[in-house]
């Protein structure tokens, strides 16, 4: 079974049977859902949405069902056709809309799309109104209105000029000075929307740019998640091209990773804190990220005077900590920066911009610029789930068993031990169990994950 509804929204993968699979009847439903969570907020008016998409196969076709059942559903619709995860929840505040829709299923592999759902500030529906929609989705007998009710496409626009525009208009990105600097830049987006919006704001920059795998026709050049293993080929092209720098985002471009001078991954866990390190540096404050993310984040922070706060993962929940203890910045270890003077949400965008700034201000290479950060190691591994495991048993006894250790269970199972850590969760995008842990060197940090799995292999028994 792979559809999975969470907070990250609704994702499947596309054909078989209804109600297992992401297919057209399910689009359907959980949209006129979503229409009829949105409705009641406005006032008697129809309610106004914004539809954007990435560059994945399925898009177009699930984009066309999103917006005729909107229209259906008594919703008028402006749709920003190719944009960035970023832009859209960027045309929903701009826009004054009441709503959005995002169709991607970020770095999943080509076979899966999802429906991100947005509320009327850009961000992304509480778990109470997931779990409302989720609930609306069931409802049997829902009328739809009739001919004078339907909706209308209010405008087809492209965001993503306006989204680079209102980046380099950010005071904290010098653009003069990163122009001046004249980065030699390759860019890997995957084949997805990435290819159309970070060329433009590199060069916007004054980058000369290297294009690696910026076609958007959606035939993912290899695995879209920015993790080491599928980047060996910006890696080596850097090196051959003597660029400055290497960047990759996922297909919807709110995921960021760099590649240092020689080749070697600068840290996906690293691109939040070296921006964060630049943003305290003139605006100090809290900092926010989630339980999976790096102790350099904590560290950085209060080097700064600032006080670091862990989150449980997922967006909407680094958010809304943000808000709650007022963070300058925030994110998630999986390359994510929010910045919230933009909006909230991860933006690869603001993230490259800041980071060039910075990188220009220091005035080093980018092997230079990782040296001065806390050296920690991440290993991230994960476990297919089958119908037989039982995900929340586990991790009660992997609780038990580690009683005495500093353990966090806001979102699985966290424990802190002196020198490294551990975390134990299940997905809210694939039907997996996630095992990340960090340490001080990459083989503690392996080791570590190997002895988890071991035991949770054991106790799956």
């Amino acid at each position: 079974m792979t559809l999975i509804k969470s907070i990250s929204g609704i994702r499947g993968t596309i054909g078989g049977p209804s109600g297992e699979n992401l297919t057209p009847p399910d689009v359907v439903k959980f949209t006129t859902a979503y229409v009829r969570l949105i409705a009641p907020r406005t006032q008697g008016r129809r309610p106004r949405i914004v539809v954007g998409r990435d560059a994945r196969i399925s898009g177009r076709l699930v984009a066309d069902l999103v917006e005729g059942t909107l229209l259906a559903s008594g919703a008028d619709v402006i749709d920003v056709g190719l944009c960035t995860t970023p832009g859209t929840e960027m045309a929903v505040i701009t826009k004054h809309t009441d709503g959005g829709i995002i169709i991607t299923a970020s770095h999943n592999p080509r076979q899966w799309n999802a429906l991100k759902l947005l509320n009327a500030d850009g961000e992304f529906l509480s778990a109470a109104e997931g779990q409302e929609v989720l609930a609306l989705s069931e409802e049997e007998g829902f009328d739809y209105p009739a001919i004078d009710g339907i909706g209308r496409v209010e405008e087809r626009t492209d965001y993503n000029d306006e989204h680079i525009r209102r980046v380099l208009e950010l005071p904290l990105v010098d653009v003069e000075a990163v122009r001046r600097r004249h980065y030699k830049v390759v860019v890997d987006a995957v084949n997805s929307v990435g290819g159309v919006v970070m060329p433009h704001l590199l060069r916007e920059l004054g980058c000369d740019v290297v294009e690696l795998n910026c076609a958007p026709t959606g035939e993912f050049a290899h695995n879209p998640e920015p993790l080491a293993e599928n980047l060996r080929e910006i890696s080596a092209a850097v090196v051959r091209e003597k660029a400055d720098l290497g960047v990759v985002v996922d297909p919807d471009v709110d995921r960021l990773a760099f590649i240092s001078e020689d080749g070697t991954m600068f840290g996906e866990e690293y691109t939040l804190v070296s921006v964060a390190d630049y943003v305290l540096s003139e605006r100090p404050g809290n900092t926010v990220s989630n339980l999976s993310s790096t102790r350099a984040l904590r560290d950085v922070t209060r080097q700064h005077g600032g006080r670091y706060y862990a989150s449980a993962v997922g967006e909407v929940n680094v958010t809304t900590k943000m808000k709650e203890v007022g963070a300058v910045i925030g994110g998630e270890g999986n390359g994510g920066v929010i910045y919230p003077e933009l909006h909230y949400g991860r933006d690869a965008l603001v993230g490259t911009a800041l980071f060039l700034t910075w990188l220009t201000r220091r005035g080093m290479t980018m092997t230079q610029l990782r040296a001065t950060y806390p050296a920690y190691f991440a290993s991230k591994n994960k476990i297919e789930l089958t119908p037989e495991i039982d995900v929340d048993k586990a991790l009660q006894e992997v609780k038990a068993r580690y009683a005495n250790e500093n353990v966090n269970d806001i979102d699985g199972v966290k424990i802190d031990f002196e020198t490294s850590w551990v975390h134990l969760r299940k997905s809210n995008t694939e039907p997996i169990i996630r095992i990340y842990t960090e340490a001080r060197s990459t083989e503690e940090a392996d080791a570590l994950a190997q002895r988890f799995i071991a035991e949770l292999r054991e106790i799956c028994k």
